[in-house]
């Protein structure tokens, strides 16, 4: 009698643990609405082709970017995130000008800062004793300044980049023309802690083309990667 009753307070407790850390795993899965903050590195290029058609060849450059997002549960494990950042974009690559019919080639830094706002769906499933972060969205990006940088053997006055949505036909200043609306696609994957922290591998691709338009054949899309730290409260 008394091994059955030690027997039946063993089956109870194993069955009140078992009863409990599915309800703390079910809360987890649900999740609740969270707010965060982040901040981090990129590297961006911009891709497309030059006004002859020919593909260009940018190199990448280190940007920098920083922001705040808000998660909302919508299912166990999947959340909606909505957030606004600020964000640094732009390429460095060689540019051939012609001055009194003779070519030369410089390297020209575009250098482009954004304020976006990224809307992506989160997967965050349980992993180990945080969550797996894997996530996907659209992005719509404003810009609010832009400079171009020459170096080089007769490089043109360094200046600023010009927002309009049509180039002028005729230009001797050398200025580079833009649009301000980039809109492009948001892919990540990370791991959040136990204690909120968070640590993201995220990349874009510009979807519409960022330059002025003009009659020539000229494309450029924004596109990058970077690393992003962040914590959620």
């Amino acid at each position: 009698m008394k091994n059955g009753s030690i027997f039946a307070s063993i089956i109870l407790f194993c069955s009140l643990n078992i009863v409990a850390q599915n309800e703390v795993k079910t809360q987890n899965q649900m999740g609740i609405a969270s707010f965060g903050i982040y901040g981090g590195i990129n590297f961006q290029n911009i891709n497309g082709q030059a006004a002859n058609s020919t593909k260009l060849t940018n190199s990448l450059v280190t940007k920098f970017h920083i922001g705040i997002n808000e998660e909302f549960p919508i299912a166990p494990d999947f959340f909606f995130q909505a957030g606004i950042q600020y964000i640094g974009k732009g390429a460095s690559g060689n540019v051939q000008y012609i001055e009194n019919g003779t070519p030369y080639t410089i390297n020209r830094n575009i250098n482009l800062n954004y304020v976006e706002i990224p809307l992506n769906l989160i997967y965050k499933p349980l992993l180990g004793s945080g969550n797996l972060i894997l996530g996907f969205g659209p992005y719509i990006g404003y810009a609010i300044n832009g400079k171009a940088t020459f170096s080089g053997n007769n490089a043109p006055t360094n200046s600023d980049i010009k927002f309009i949505e049509t180039a002028p036909t005729s230009d001797n200043n050398n200025l580079i023309y833009y649009k301000r609306l980039d809109v492009g696609a948001n892919f990540m994957v990370g791991y959040q802690f136990q204690k909120g922290l968070f640590l993201v591998l995220n990349s874009q691709l510009g979807l519409v083309p960022i330059n002025a338009k003009t009659s020539t054949n000229l494309v450029n899309k924004n596109t990058g990667f970077g690393l992003s730290l962040g914590y959620r409260f």
